[in-house]
């Protein structure tokens, strides 16, 4: 099984990141077939369709001076804020940020659900994306410092192959690389092939969630060294006793440092 990343956008766009598989709910439903859907799937809140076209919006909080038997017509949100799949991620931001709410329907030009986009999916698209500047100022360093050319290439790498150079992953954001996985969705990794070794030098949770979902191969930026070099991260790597992707020990959020600097202790 291998894996190829859609095509590069100059800027993230909604259909990237956006999830294709909705739970949905009828205008006919009543309150109560839907608190229940609300308890059984975990979901806050779902867009209201009628066969694909999406005609509302309902939330938990639209639910709560409601009686059982009121259909969810009556109480669902008629203004809609929706998405476009082509519609930048960070449009779509402002308008989650702007309007207050936590997710937005994704519609189609005809006005039917393509899919759905999330406050959390807008973070994830920027965290530990692959761009043609991040590997082409990583390609003119390593060239600037070892004063040697570099080849860049683009094809797919076997995961088994990899050395990795970077000791830990977050348990949450393998989450949010699963996800994407599974959903169609991934960045290139960056490898450094020196001296026929492949050395992962970004795309660490991506790489370790594509394993444990039983991807072989995946679409990766390879900068050759032409020359035989030292490199630092080859250094790194072999002093953490790194070979391959099983050596990554994987840390619970809860030590994420970002986690720690954020916390407040009340």
């Amino acid at each position: 099984m291998s894996y190829t990343t859609p095509s590069n956008e100059p800027r993230p766009i909604v259909s990237q990141y956006m999830t294709l598989k909705v739970e949905v709910v009828s205008p006919d439903d009543s309150v109560a077939e839907v608190a229940k859907k609300i308890d059984s799937t975990g979901h806050d809140g779902f867009p209201v369709c009628v066969g694909r076209q999406v005609v509302g919006f309902v939330t938990a909080r639209d639910l709560l001076l409601s009686s059982d038997n009121v259909s969810i017509f009556q109480v669902m949100s008629k203004n809609l804020l929706v998405a476009h799949p082509g519609m930048s991620v960070q449009d779509a931001a402002r308008v989650i940020l702007r309007s207050g709410i936590q997710k937005l329907p994704v519609v189609d030009d005809a006005g039917n659900l393509a899919g759905i986009i999330s406050n959390s999916d807008v973070i994830r698209s920027q965290i530990e994306r692959a761009t043609p500047e991040k590997v082409g100022k990583l390609l003119r360093t390593l060239e600037s410092i070892h004063e040697i050319k570099i080849t860049q290439k683009r094809k797919k790498i076997f995961i088994r192959l990899l050395i990795p150079t970077q000791k830990t992953v977050y348990a949450d954001e393998l989450e949010g690389r699963s996800y994407e996985l599974s959903n169609g969705l991934a960045e290139p990794l960056v490898v450094i092939d020196c001296n026929d070794s492949l050395y992962l030098a970004d795309g660490h949770h991506r790489a370790l969630a594509a394993h444990s979902l039983g991807i072989e191969k995946m679409d990766a930026y390879v900068l050759i060294l032409d020359d035989s070099v030292e490199l630092g991260m080859a250094k790194t790597a072999a002093k953490e006793g790194l070979t391959t992707i099983h050596d990554i020990t994987i840390v619970d959020y809860a030590r994420h440092p970002l986690v720690e600097t954020t916390r407040r202790n009340n």
